[in-house]
């Protein structure tokens, strides 16, 4: 039987709700597939607005591929702001899907991409809204398999009770393997229910599913260990890697949002992983190792998906595009390709070791001089060393000189406050470092009009680095340090006025923290935050840290743990961790000595260009670092 569509009930009530386009569908590039010819059917959510998860890559790429498939449909859900929540519950509305207005509850499985831990507030709503019981326990056989994936789920222990399954890493091969083990299941009669299902997933060892392991805990509160509980379910469950990045060219037909989204622009992934080795990045840690899409697949996903879109803006997306072995050669191709167009190239924050003036002018040939992004990450050199950002003080310079001689006029320099082992002097070095920036913009320009944004994020320890024993900062103290470096840039009668600065205050941190590192006794948390109406925590004016410490204080009232248990304690070498059966594929042992690395402030350099140093992924994950050149070039794209 066809699954009606909620929309004639939906579209009365608009209305009522601000930014109402965002509930309407019809996106060019969406699909709406015949729900009878399906065999599985996906509903694909990022838990969060419209306008942000709209452009997400990760389930743009899913719901291409699935798309693709025959008897494989899949549509997108997002989060629903508090206003249409409230109109949905008033008039009996479930979660739905934009695409065909379909109720979420009605799908087989109900996949979550969280990016941030801060999303699983909006988890619980969507769950709730859609008539899906929270727990995983209290699911029956017509309820979807909610699986998460994303980089928040490398630790998914916080909101075990609420997941039937997680999966980590790369997710373009697995959504299809699920696919398909839920198609073979449904074909044969689902034989023992969900949990047959469910047990056919975590056998394959590459589904993670919860319920299947039992965690004990020593009296202290450390986790005593994680086992199966079951036979047939693996100790460990490994992340997932797609190798050939070029067999997988998504988006090939990119979503163009109706309304205003954070991104309007088409990105091309042309890399993935990354091997600097910065400690404090879980997102270069876990996505290991580096594989090059080649310059031509490049220049073939960028002609596809304008023409396709209309996007006049093109993205080149990785977590240190400039690290291409090649990005000289696709930055002019690309750059001699659209010269004469509308049609802009951009490249996110660059390196300072890895930026050169050539590549940055292919990448401004139509005249455009934005603002240069660069992230030193840490004020110090010492603090630099410490978190093996091997970039100097004197580089910095000499690049921002270099840039402002060749027309640039605005730096924007990312740093963190709270990293392991920070002074009050490494912060504050910040200062100096951005009034040197502006000192070498008026000496290389003669002009006064230089200006420098300093923007300043709160560090969170994360699973898996190298900083995952390490004490996270109280908020306390990274609010001090930001408001004395604050009046000592205020200070500055010469060059305070050309700096802005930018900085959140250090509680979000903290309940982020909680978050990142937290184990299956932080559900009971997140619940009681979600029943106290925490929505969109990500979101500065919807997150409320009272209500996070108010139900912290709850919920571990008369446990051995608390709120600075699981953020500003530091662990030991032989503490369990809570993702330690979730296998990145990077030893144990090895981040343990990077940690100690890091103490005594001492560098590692990167793998791709020099001999490997035994993190232990190409071994474990059966892969390997794959990088150019190829010695192709782009060729003019023809004249139709």
């Amino acid at each position: 039987m066809p699954v009606q569509s909620i929309f004639p009930r939906l579209e009365p009530l608009l209305p009522r709700v601000q930014k109402p386009i965002q509930y309407v569908g019809g996106e060019l590039n969406s699909q709406v597939k015949d729900w009878d010819e399906a065999e599985v059917r996906w509903a694909l959510m990022y838990p969060d607005a419209y306008e942000v998860g709209l452009p997400n890559q990760g389930v743009q790429i899913l719901y291409e591929i699935l798309n693709e498939r025959d008897g494989v449909l899949a549509e997108r859900t997002y989060s629903v702001w508090p206003d249409m929540e409230a109109v949905m519950r008033e008039h009996g509305l479930p979660q739905f899907t934009v695409d065909a207005h379909r109720p979420v509850a009605a799908f087989d499985v109900f996949g979550v991409s969280f990016s941030t831990e801060l999303g699983y507030t909006n988890l619980l709503t969507a769950l709730d809204l859609a008539g899906i019981p929270l727990r995983a326990a209290d699911r029956g056989a017509e309820h979807p398999i909610v699986l998460a994936g994303g980089h928040a789920a490398f630790n998914p222990e916080p909101i075990a009770d609420f997941l039937d399954a997680a999966v980590l890493g790369d997710g373009e091969e697995v959504a299809l393997a699920i696919t398909e083990v839920v198609r073979e299941w449904k074909a044969e009669g689902e034989p023992d229910g969900r949990d047959g299902l469910l047990l056919r997933l975590a056998a394959s060892g590459g589904v993670y599913v919860p319920r299947f392991y039992d965690v004990s805990y020593l009296p202290d509160g450390r986790i005593q260990r994680v086992a199966p509980n079951r036979p047939g379910v693996p100790w460990r469950v490994e992340k997932h890697t797609v190798m050939d990045l070029d067999q997988w060219p998504y988006p090939r037909k990119p979503l163009v949002p109706l309304a205003e989204t954070v991104h309007e622009r088409f990105s091309v992934e042309i890399f993935r992983g990354c091997t600097r080795g910065c400690r404090f990045c879980q997102a270069g840690m876990i996505t290991r190792p580096v594989r090059e899409r080649s310059i031509t697949t490049i220049g073939a996903m960028v002609e596809q998906g304008l023409s396709e879109s209309g996007f006049q803006e093109v993205g080149l997306l990785s977590l240190s595009s400039a690290d291409h072995s090649e990005i000289g050669e696709v930055a002019k191709g690309l750059a001699d390709r659209y010269e004469g167009t509308n049609t802009s190239l951009s490249l996110p924050s660059t390196r300072v070791d890895a930026f050169n003036i050539t590549l940055a002018n292919e990448f401004s040939r139509g005249g455009r001089r934005s603002g240069l992004t660069f992230a030193p990450e840490g004020g110090s050199e010492r603090m630099r060393k410490v978190i093996n950002k091997m970039v100097t003080e004197d580089d910095l310079i000499r690049t921002v000189g270099t840039a402002y001689e060749n027309g640039w006029r605005q730096v924007k320099l990312y740093f963190m406050c709270g990293l392991p082992t920070e002074e009050d002097e490494d912060v504050l070095a910040i200062a100096g470092m951005a009034r040197r920036v502006i000192q070498a913009g008026r000496e290389a320009t003669g002009r006064k009009d230089i200006r420098c944004t300093v923007s300043i994020g709160g560090f969170v320890p994360k699973p898996h680095t190298p900083f995952q024993w390490a004490a996270q900062c109280d908020h306390e103290t990274v609010d001090r340090r930001l408001h004395a470096l604050k009046d000592a840039l205020r200070a500055d009668r010469e060059y305070g006025r050309a700096i802005g600065l930018r900085y959140h205050d250090g509680r979000p941190s903290i309940i982020e923290g909680l978050l990142s590192r937290g184990d299956r006794r932080v559900g009971e948390v997140i619940r009681a935050v979600w029943e106290d109406g925490g929505r969109f925590d990500g979101w500065s004016e919807h997150f409320s840290f009272e209500r996070w410490t108010a139900a912290a204080g709850k919920v571990f009232a008369g446990q051995p743990v608390d709120l600075d248990w699981y953020t500003v304690r530091e662990r030991d070498e032989v503490e369990v961790l809570p993702w330690d059966h979730l296998d990145a594929g990077l030893d144990r042992e090895w981040l343990w000595q990077d940690w100690q690395d890091a103490v005594d402030e001492t560098e590692v350099e990167d793998c791709r260009w020099t001999p490997c140093y035994d993190c232990g992924v190409c071994p474990t994950m059966g892969t390997e670092i794959q990088i150019g050149p190829t010695g192709k070039k782009l060729l003019p794209l023809s004249v139709v």
